[in-house]
């Protein structure tokens, strides 16, 4: 790892972009649950990275307000 971003959204943690060395992108450690289908995810940069991660929760912030 060379280094780390931490990803949140509307102040709710998400999880942390990693730097992965070998192959110059970054992987997406999730810790909350609605964003857990993109755990270890690859990405080529940040910006794609976070846009993912809060297309997602936002979608799953819909869906449950409109459950």
């Amino acid at each position: 790892m060379l280094n780390s971003k931490v990803i949140h959204v509307n102040g709710v943690f998400l999880g942390t972009a990693i730097m992965n060395s070998s192959m110059n992108t970054l992987r997406f450690y999730a810790t909350h649950e609605s964003v857990r289908a993109l755990h270890n995810a690859c990405m080529p940069d940040l910006l794609a990275l976070y846009c993912q991660v809060r297309r997602l929760f936002n979608n799953s912030r819909l869906t449950l307000q409109g459950a």
